[in-house]
Parts: C-alpha cells; sequence; structure tokens
C-alpha cells in the first residue's frame, strides 16, 4: 500500500506514525480501559518491529515515541505541512483522523480491498453531521467501541451530532446545563479522542525515494517479487 500510494499521489515527503505497544500512552494512564482487551498474533508484532526499516530504505521518514500514538504523528505532521502552505494526505483507517480534514487535509480512508475514500470537510459532515473540528466533541458524546470510550449514557451518534449543532461544542453544551454529573468526564473523553499535535517529529524536508536500498533489503528478506518491483521502479 504504501508503495501504491506514493506512486499514485507522488508526495514531496512521507512519514509513517506507529504505535510504541509496549509504551502506555497518557490516555491509557486517564483511562485504563482505554484499548483495553486488544491482542496481536505473534507475526504481527515481529512485522510491526521490522517494518519501520523497510521505511526508512524507500527513503521515507518514521515517528515513534513512547506516550505517542501513530495518529499523533499524523496530526503533528499535517499541521506543519499546512503552516508552510502545503496539501496533506493522511491514510488512516481510524476515522478519528477525520478531526484532521481541512481546505488543505484530505483524508484517504480504506472502504474496501485497495480502494479508498477520499475525505474532506464536507464528507466528514455527511457522514457525521459536524464539522471535522467537532470530531473530539463528537467521539466524547457518542463514545467509541473500538477504543472503549463508553460515550454519554444514551446519547448514539444522531443524538451526539444534534448536541453539537444545538451548542456548537461539547464545552458550550456543559456551560447551559448538560450532563452536569459527567462534565469532567466527558472532558477526558474528549481530549483522549483528540489527536497530538505536539508530538515529536522528524525532518520532513523534500525525499526522493531510494527504491534500490528497499529492492535490496526485500531480497534480504526473500521477497523476490517485491525486490524485483523495486529494482523495476529504481530504472524508471
Amino acid at each position: 500500500m504504501l508503495i501504491r500510494l506514493y506512486r499514485e499521489e507522488q508526495p514531496r515527503a512521507v512519514l509513517v506514525g506507529w504505535d510504541t505497544l509496549e509504551e502506555n500512552t497518557y490516555r491509557h494512564e486517564a483511562l485504563p480501559e482505554y484499548q483495553s482487551g486488544r491482542e496481536f498474533d505473534e507475526d504481527i508484532l515481529e512485522q510491526l518491529e521490522v517494518l519501520p526499516e523497510f521505511v526508512a530504505a524507500c527513503g521515507f521518514q518514521n515517528a515513534k515515541a513512547a506516550g505517542y500514538e501513530a495518529d499523533d504523528f499524523l496530526a503533528a505532521a499535517a499541521e506543519k505541512e499546512e503552516k508552510r502552505g502545503g496539501a496533506v494526505l493522511v491514510v488512516s483507517g481510524d476515522r478519528d483522523a477525520f478531526q484532521l480534514a481541512s481546505d488543505r487535509t484530505t483524508i484517504l480512508f480504506p472502504v474496501r480491498a485497495g480502494e479508498m475514500a477520499r475525505i474532506g470537510p464536507a464528507e466528514v459532515r455527511e457522514r457525521y453531521g459536524v464539522d471535522p473540528k467537532q470530531v473530539p466533541d463528537f467521539i466524547a458524546l457518542r463514545g467509541d467501541p473500538s477504543d472503549k470510550i463508553p460515550g454519554a449514557p444514551g446519547v448514539g451518534a444522531a443524538g451526539a451530532a444534534s448536541l453539537i449543532e444545538r451548542y456548537d461544542s461539547l464545552e458550550a453544551a456543559l456551560a447551559a446545563g448538560r450532563f452536569p454529573a459527567m462534565a469532567d468526564t466527558l472532558r477526558l473523553y474528549r481530549s483522549i479522542a483528540t489527536m497530538n499535535k505536539k508530538a515529536p517529529l522528524p525532518s520532513l524536508r523534500a525525499q526522493k525515494p531510494t527504491w534500490d536500498k528497499a529492492s535490496a533489503l526485500a531480497r534480504a528478506w526473500e521477497l523476490s517479487q517485491l525486490a524485483r518491483r523495486l529494482a523495476e521502479f529504481d530504472r524508471q
């Protein structure tokens, strides 16, 4: 997917964000049940350890640090690129990333094998009924079963969108007297759902792919078909 997307989109730079599975983040410490119960096959864990080496061999950047999730690095990189006047593509299967959609940032969201939906502000509003900047408030109210964020009791997606439409934000709804016994808890849920744009980043200078190095690594890993493809790219 990484190689295909690069060749289709031709970005000036690529950053791949990674979770640090062996270290908790502030989210896990603030909400112990956050993402609890997830289990990974040993094969997947082994691959996650070596895949950053392949990304680097392609000439791209990795971002990984204890205390941060992969999406935090994507948020930080998107903000940095927007500030320099560039356009951003964020590739993620996590709908939390919809909060990053803007006039300059598009989310590439997998919808079926080999197909990506392009999500901008209009698509976020169509799917959720809120603006991208309101997505963390929406998640706090609706909850997120995949991350074990409970949300407000009895408030589903339609109810969360309706509340945000009426009050504009979670904070305004709380100020109006909604959910008085849960105010601090809902603020916590919102903070957990908000991507951290202060995550540390490597250099994001313009890159030129090093397909020859990636091909050599793939050959060393006995991935012959991939090695041949990469070698062909290097000759083009």
